[in-house]
């Protein structure tokens, strides 16, 4: 056995999350007018006050058209950092593990929409993730991370090299200075489950097929004085484990 494949990972495969409607002509990688054309449909299907609170919304389109007040059109995730609301109670959302979004126990198969929820995520020092927006804040529920990498890209080598990784609902974070790597022991499965900080405190769990790619960049370097199979990216070191270790799983 390689020592790539002695590192094992127990991931359910990221989930490819489509969209059934109109959101269907807007490009969900590429095409940052989708906020735009989210927030000018979200103004027009209002039906009443309550749809203005994410607590009392009991659809999505309730909660889109809130939230899409929030979001920067175009721009990127909104400045939730800055915002200081209260807190509103629970919200029936949850995050899987394989990075699917549900809502009153139903997938959200919009992914322009589950992109602009993204994009008003904040993790907070007491462990909880929230949807936030300058007037309330709420509780959602997140398995494991609320971000699932689904591709990478390798450019330069050695000391030069750096690694870039594409998430599922479309952030683009290169592995180095305020993007740390970190690898997490998986005690039931004898494997590893690597994770990438994309913002704040919201981390990205590698899948599986990309967390074979990552760990076929790795090579052992010293770090103080002990031998450890790592990656570079960034400038930075990610140890990975003892490279002693690695040699036992590999035997």
């Amino acid at each position: 056995m390689s020592q790539n494949a002695a590192i094992r990972l127990r991931l359910a495969p990221a989930f490819e999350l489509k969209s059934q409607t109109w959101a269907d002509k807007a490009d969900n990688r590429d095409n940052s007018d989708y906020f735009v054309t989210m927030a000018e449909r979200s103004e027009h299907r209002q039906q009443s006050p309550s749809a203005q609170s994410l607590t009392s919304a009991t659809e999505a389109r309730g909660l889109e058209a809130l939230v899409s007040r929030a979001a920067r059109a175009g721009k990127g995730p909104a400045p939730v950092e800055r915002w200081n609301p209260d807190f509103c109670g629970d919200l029936d959302m949850e995050i899987k593990a394989d990075g699917t979004w549900f809502y009153l126990g139903t997938p959200i198969g919009r992914m322009p929409l589950v992109q602009l929820f993204s994009s008003v995520l904040r993790k907070d020092l007491d462990g909880k993730t929230y949807l936030v927006t300058p007037v309330e804040r709420v509780g959602i529920r997140v398995v494991d991370a609320p971000f699932i990498a689904v591709e990478m890209n390798v450019s330069g080598s050695g000391d030069e090299q750096v690694i870039t990784f594409r998430t599922n609902v479309g952030d683009v974070v290169a592995a180095g200075p305020g993007h740390p790597l970190r690898f997490v022991d998986e005690d039931e499965t004898g494997g590893l489950k690597p994770y990438v900080l994309v913002r704040g405190r919201l981390e990205a769990l590698v899948a599986r097929a990309v967390m074979y790619e990552l760990v076929g960049h790795g090579e052992e370097i010293d770090i103080d004085g002990k031998t450890m199979f790592a990656v570079r990216s960034g400038g930075e070191i990610y140890p990975i484990m003892p490279a002693e270790k690695l040699k036992r799983l590999s035997a």
